[in-house]
């Protein structure tokens, strides 16, 4: 079967790159003489048949931009048999013949779980600044992310250092440390805590000490959201050592701003591919990058394994941090 319409979205929480990869997607369906469609706020619009097709023109002046211009949403409705019934039907009456969904985790989960009941062709592109996807180094996003923290840890480092504190940067990865592992060798952390690893206050607060007694006036700590209560830990540092200690939650500006040039790039190759591939009749796949090359993954084996934690980078952040 030719495949003669695509269709795109974007859902999950979002991530610098989004609209470069889009952008991508659209300019390779359309040399390639293939309509696409863009479906607006993530698998809601599915539902509910917020599509619409797309141009060239309508993709022009976002791949500087950060988020997605096509919105981006988590749908119950989309978890229900009827709701997922419902987003096939209106793909079917766009006469749609393959969906490639940006997004993380969650978002490509949804798009598995949505092939296999409908047989709808889906491919997928890894888009979370978590990057804790299997199967690929890199998602979209996480380059971003990362300079955003280490821009953090650069103005933080001078307060810290200028009044002898400690502080405990506290960044996103809720079962996945790979952004606070990452971000601690690239911005000279003397600790990273990560939920890969047993939370073991003792020996934290121990080492803090250590250090401080090892002639650390100032420390800077990584830590994922996915590991204890940080502020509780600040306390009972202070309390237990003497070290005035600070917490900095950076939350959720951690996901927005421009997006990097690798990650431009990386979201456009991403884009390409998978719309090639989505012509060809290719489907429940995802594409990423391992060593350095664009590889293929089935779609089941991204969300059905667990992404290895960096041993060597955490043992590199423990070595270049004393």
């Amino acid at each position: 079967m030719s495949v003669e319409n695509i269709a795109v979205l974007t859902s999950g929480t979002d991530a610098p790159g989004m609209n470069a990869a889009i952008r991508a997607v659209v300019r390779t369906a359309i040399n390639n003489n293939v309509r696409i469609w863009g479906v607006y706020d993530g698998y809601r619009g599915l539902v509910d048949d917020n599509m619409e097709e797309l141009t060239s023109i309508s993709v022009a002046d976002i791949i500087q931009r950060g988020g997605t211009f096509l919105g981006t949403s988590f749908c119950k409705r989309f978890r229900t048999k009827e709701g997922r019934q419902l987003a096939y039907e209106n793909l079917k009456k766009h006469n749609i013949d393959a969906l490639i969904v940006i997004g993380g985790d969650g978002s490509l989960r949804g798009a598995e779980e949505f092939e296999r009941e409908t047989g709808f062709s889906v491919i997928g592109i890894p888009a979370t600044i978590e990057n804790d996807i299997w199967g690929t180094d890199y998602a979209i996003g996480t380059d971003t992310a990362v300079n955003t923290i280490l821009q953090a840890i650069n103005e933080i480092r001078d307060t810290a250092k200028a009044h002898r504190r400690t502080f405990i940067i506290e960044v996103m990865g809720n079962k996945c440390g790979w952004l606070a592992t990452y971000s601690a060798v690239a911005g000279g952390g003397n600790m990273v805590i990560v939920p890969e690893e047993e939370y073991d206050k003792e020996k934290i607060i121990n080492k803090v000490q250590k250090l401080h007694d090892g002639g650390k006036s100032y420390l800077v700590i990584l830590a994922s959201e996915g590991t204890g209560n940080m502020q509780e830990l600040v306390k009972e540092l202070e309390a237990r050592t003497g070290i005035s200690t600070r917490l900095t939650v950076l939350g959720l500006v951690q996901r927005g701003g421009s997006p990097t040039a690798n990650d431009r790039v990386f979201a456009s190759v991403l884009g390409e591919q998978a719309t090639l591939a989505a012509i060809s009749g290719l489907h429940n796949i995802v594409f990423g990058m391992q060593r350095g090359n664009i590889v293929c993954i089935d779609l089941r084996d991204a969300i059905t394994n667990k992404k290895e934690y960096p041993e060597d980078l955490r043992h590199l952040a423990e070595v270049i941090s004393l």
